[in-house]
């Protein structure tokens, strides 16, 4: 008696090419959009070299509308070019928030380090310390700090980073209490590795790749606030091209040339947003290693 085999169907394997598509389409967004942030990163660096104008220079008319005499962006008040004022702010508001991000994972990524891994009145210790400074208002602080020591560039950079470490060091100090507690680790500690050696080796790398996309979540974020805190005037003193501080000195023009208030704010907007989907897409490409 002869057995029917059925054929394989064609059907089942497309079905099969069908749900395999999107897992290979959602890696290569994600990829994509985790590149934003480096492609981002290499056009900000080269503003001096896209820029058409020196954005302190009057180079043309005031006032002109987008468009107008070859002013892709316009002119404002003065007759500087906008493009390149806007060009020049993203290029210091992406750098500022780069610098923060690194000096508060240096700072916080050391301090939850030495929490976790010494454990007992040392872990205690940082530990409230990192609370009092997680108990304030970061952006009241902030503002504070760039009070006392006056508004500038510089300081309004030590004023964030004062107030942007604590985060970091809770989450790194959370990993590594948790990695302390696996196998491995205790089988080091019973081979008599040093604790510099057991932190460096065992507990630092498993802490890195949560810190990194804690890190590129937060840029976004820290655009944000150094613009508030430019629109405010703690930033750089004019005629410095600043996103949120030419934003803030050009209101007065908002209904009759609503350009040279909205031009900035946009830019504010793009680098958040190039910000955050590079940051959603890193924390799905760990997600998926």
């Amino acid at each position: 008696m002869a057995i029917a085999i059925p054929a394989p169907s064609l059907t089942r394997g497309r079905g099969r090419l069908r749900l395999a598509l999107p897992e290979s389409r959602s890696l290569l967004i994600n990829r994509v959009g985790f590149a934003l942030v480096i492609l981002l990163t290499m056009a900000v660096v080269a503003v001096p070299l896209l820029a058409p104008h020196d954005p302190l220079i009057p180079v043309g008319m005031p006032l002109q509308a987008p468009g107008e005499h070859g002013f892709l962006l316009g002119t404002d008040s003065v007759g500087r070019d906008i493009l390149s004022r806007v060009l020049y702010g993203a290029r210091s508001s992406w750098l500022a928030a780069l610098a923060v991000v690194a000096l508060g994972l240096l700072i916080g990524g050391l301090v939850g380090l030495i929490a976790g891994a010494a454990g007992g009145w040392i872990d205690s210790t940082l530990m409230r310390i990192t609370d009092g400074f997680l108990s304030l208002p970061a952006p009241v602080l902030a503002i504070a700090v760039v009070a006392a020591l006056g508004p500038s560039f510089l300081h309004t950079l030590i004023a964030v980073s004062i107030v942007w470490w604590p985060f970091y060091a809770r989450l790194v100090r959370g990993e590594v209490a948790r990695l302390a507690a696996r196998p491995h680790v205790e089988a080091a500690k019973l081979a008599g590795v040093s604790r510099f050696r057991l932190a460096g080796r065992h507990l630092l790398p498993g802490a890195v790749p949560n810190a990194l996309v804690a890190a590129s979540l937060d840029i976004g974020t820290l655009i944000l606030t150094l613009a508030g805190l430019s629109f405010l005037g703690l930033g750089q003193a004019a005629p410095a091209p600043e996103l949120g501080a030419d934003s803030a000195r050009n209101l007065s023009y908002f209904l009759q040339q609503w350009w040279i208030p909205v031009m900035p704010g946009l830019g504010v907007l793009v680098l958040a947003l190039v910000a955050n989907i590079s940051g959603d897409c890193l924390r799905n490409l760990m997600k998926t290693t």
